[in-house]
Parts: structure tokens; C-alpha cells; sequence
């Protein structure tokens, strides 16, 4: 009868094997099965050890160690309207707490506590966070990963990049590299950390949440408690799991190095203790930081309390056709003040108004990005379309004067 080659196969590989290997009157060729066995699970275990092993768990290591938590003392103050002023007298009662007011009001200050996260980025102690984190501080306290507090100083803050640059004593912590955020690509791996709702505190470690960069170059304005626009540009989206308290930490890559500080998320739910991550956060690029660190630094502030004496309007159907525009996109001036910067630099009213130092318009959030973004004294270069011409003009933003910060 002839075989099949695979039943040869297994006769040969049973013929090389006697049935005595395995019985018990051989027991030192039994132990030696044995062992082979446990041989070939070290080895397993090894190779999945290994793998665990792969780069988010190394860039984890790496970083851990310089993310820090950040507790805030805010000090603010409330003014109340005495009901009774306009009566001619006043509240005796009130007068025990707040003391004798003028003008029919008074002023009570109040304490408020926050947290946040961090990041040390130098040996000798600089720290990264957010202006909303730390920027209106009183007091801000800074705990290391292996438990020591620090009392940190605010070196300098920009609330409308919200950036906020602190220091401790000390010259040898463990500090992150700083990547180039141009070169960062849809789909890497982003690694969020931070000190969501607190969570440092229970065991002085930073939380971890893994995800991708979903969107660059993302650019959105958003008010913060008193009105004032902060300037979010160029901006990392990624759905790495960022929610209350991870604001000020770092967002890095697969190597460990830091490509943005977490800032913004979207969320649509919210508790007394905050907002949850539902997959969409943004980080400010690192590049934009590195900028603002080197001003804080030699400068402390950066002066933005400045106004351009124009407004604007979005172009829609109705107003193209008026105007004879080809589109419906972008906007146009709508008015301009007497004697300000927009007079100075030519503007008229009726301009359309395209690019703001190379970046095009196509509504008016991209103005409020580009104008915002501003200093005191730093000139802007507009285009505008005046009829059938293109123009070229230079707009200085100028410093608002005490009367122009009254009267807003």
C-alpha cells in the first residue's frame, strides 16, 4: 500500500521518537521533556514581556517624572451696590462685615481653589501651564511626582495665548524635550498627561490617556471669565482623553518629546467637578510656547491691551451681488473710527478685506484669530480688495488709553 507523504511523515517522526521516551521506566528522558517545556514558556514569557515593552510605555517612563500637579489660590474681588445709598444712609449691620463704603458701593475679596497640571521643561525649574490654570494666582502650589511641594513663582503669563510660565528652586529635576510641532503628523500617537479632577493628589502620579493626533492647524477664539478673547491657533486636536484638570500638561509623541500643552476640550456633559472628555481635545502647539516663553522670560507680559478702530461684517449672498463679488466669503469693513490705526493705515469702509499677515480670510472667526493674536506696536500687513484693486496696507495696532479702558 503506498502512503500519503504527510502519514509518512508522521510514521517517520514517530519512528525517531520510541514509544519508551515517554513511559515512566525512562524518567531522566521524562525530565528532560520537562524542562523543554519550561524552556519554551520562558521563552514566550520573554517575548511578551518584550512586547509590552513598546514605545508609549517607554515614552511614559520618560516623561512621568516631570509632569507635575498644580493647586491655585485665586484672590478675587466682588463689588455690591448698596441698596440703601441712594436713601442717604446705610447699612450698619453690612458696615460690621465690610466697614464703612463711599460712593454707595463696597468691595468684598474671596478666595477661590483650583488645580491644574504641569510640566517642568529646564533642570533649574521652569514650568509650563495654562494662563487659566495659574495665570490669576495668588498662590500656586507644585507637587512632583515623588511627593515634594513647591511654592512656585509666576515668572510672566499671556492670557490671550494662554500661557503661563512658573519657577521653582531648585537645580536638578527631570525636564522634557521640547519637539518641533511643525513636523507633527495626522495619525502619530498622542500621549495626554495631566491631573484630571485632581488625581494627583491621591498618589503624586499623573494620569496617562493614549490616542492619535486627529487634526492640525486648527484656529478658534474663545472668551474667557472677563471677556477677554483668547487666541487659540494652529491648535493640535487629538481624541487622547483630556478632561478637568489635565489643562497645563503636556501632549508628546512616541518618542517622549512634548509636541503641544493640553488645553481646550469640547464636551457634552459637565458636573460640579468639571468636564469630561468625549474624544475631541486640543493642545497648543509647542512652537507657539516656545514664542511666548522667550517674551515671558525678558519681558514678563505681553502687551495686548491695544485697539485697531475698525469692525467688520461677513459678506453674505446679498451683500456680493451689491458689492459685485464673485463670492460669498469673507468679510468686509464695515466702519471706521476717526483718527485710530485703521485710519492711519488707509482703510475705508466697504473694503474686503483677504489676508492678514499671509493668512487668507474666509470669515469672521479667521479676523478675530489674526487681529486678537496682536501686540502693542506690532504692525500687521493687510490686503484688501477695493473695488477691482488689490491694496497692500500696513495697520499698527495702538495702546488704549485710560478714557478708551473706562468706557469698556
Amino acid at each position: 500500500m503506498k502512503l500519503s507523504p504527510l502519514i509518512a511523515a508522521v510514521l517517520l517522526a514517530l519512528s525517531a521518537h520510541p514509544m519508551s521516551a515517554c513511559s515512566p521506566d525512562n524518567p531522566n528522558d521524562g525530565e528532560s521533556l520537562y524542562t523543554e517545556s519550561h524552556a519554551s514558556a520562558s521563552h514566550v514569557s520573554d517575548d511578551v514581556g518584550s512586547s509590552r515593552q513598546n514605545a508609549i510605555v517607554r515614552a511614559v517612563k520618560k516623561c512621568s517624572p516631570a509632569i507635575v500637579g498644580i493647586n491655585v489660590t485665586e484672590t478675587r474681588e466682588q463689588i455690591y451696590r448698596d441698596p440703601f445709598a441712594d436713601f442717604g444712609f446705610g447699612d450698619p449691620f453690612l458696615d460690621q462685615f465690610f466697614g464703612r463704603r463711599r460712593g454707595g458701593t463696597y468691595r468684598r475679596q474671596y478666595e477661590v481653589k483650583g488645580l491644574g497640571s504641569g510640566f517642568l521643561i529646564s533642570k533649574d525649574g521652569y514650568i509650563l501651564t495654562n494662563d487659566h490654570v495659574a495665570g490669576k494666582a495668588s498662590k500656586v502650589v507644585v507637587t512632583l511626582t515623588n511627593g515634594d511641594k513647591y511654592d512656585a513663582e509666576i515668572i510672566g503669563t499671556d492670557a490671550t495665548t494662554d500661557v503661563t510660565l512658573l519657577k521653582i528652586k531648585g537645580d536638578a529635576f527631570p525636564f522634557l524635550t521640547l519637539a518641533n510641532s511643525d513636523n507633527v503628523d495626522v495619525g502619530e500617537w498622542a500621549i495626554a498627561f495631566g491631573n484630571p479632577f485632581g488625581l494627583f493628589d491621591i498618589n503624586a502620579k499623573p494620569t496617562v490617556t493614549v490616542g492619535v493626533v486627529s487634526n492640525t492647524g486648527v484656529n478658534f477664539t474663545q472668551p474667557d471669565e472677563t471677556g477677554l478673547e483668547r487666541v487659540y491657533r494652529n491648535m493640535i486636536q487629538t481624541d487622547a482623553a483630556i478632561s478637568s484638570g489635565n489643562s497645563g500638561g503636556p501632549l508628546v509623541n512616541a518618542n517622549g518629546d512634548v509636541i503641544g500643552v493640553n488645553t481646550v476640550i469640547y464636551s457634552t456633559a459637565q458636573s460640579y467637578r468639571g468636564a469630561g472628555s468625549i474624544g475631541i481635545g486640543f493642545s497648543i502647539p509647542i512652537n507657539r510656547v516656545k514664542q511666548v516663553v522667550d517674551r515671558l522670560k525678558s519681558d514678563k507680559s505681553i502687551n495686548r491691551d491695544f485697539y485697531v478702530g475698525f469692525d467688520i461684517r461677513p459678506i453674505d449672498a446679498a451683500a456680493a451681488k451689491y458689492y459685485g463679488l464673485k463670492r460669498a466669503e469673507g468679510v468686509m469693513i464695515n466702519s471706521v473710527e476717526n483718527g485710530s490705526p485703521a485710519t492711519e493705515a488707509g482703510l475705508e469702509a466697504g473694503d474686503v478685506l483677504l489676508e492678514i499677515d499671509g493668512v487668507r480670510i474666509h470669515s469672521d472667526e479667521d479676523v478675530k484669530v489674526a487681529i486678537f493674536d496682536g501686540e502693542v506696536n506690532k504692525t500687521m500687513t493687510l490686503r484688501v480688495l477695493r473695488g477691482d484693486t488689490e491694496k497692500s496696507l500696513k495697520l499698527v495696532p495702538r495702546e488704549r488709553s485710560k478714557k478708551q479702558r473706562q468706557r469698556n
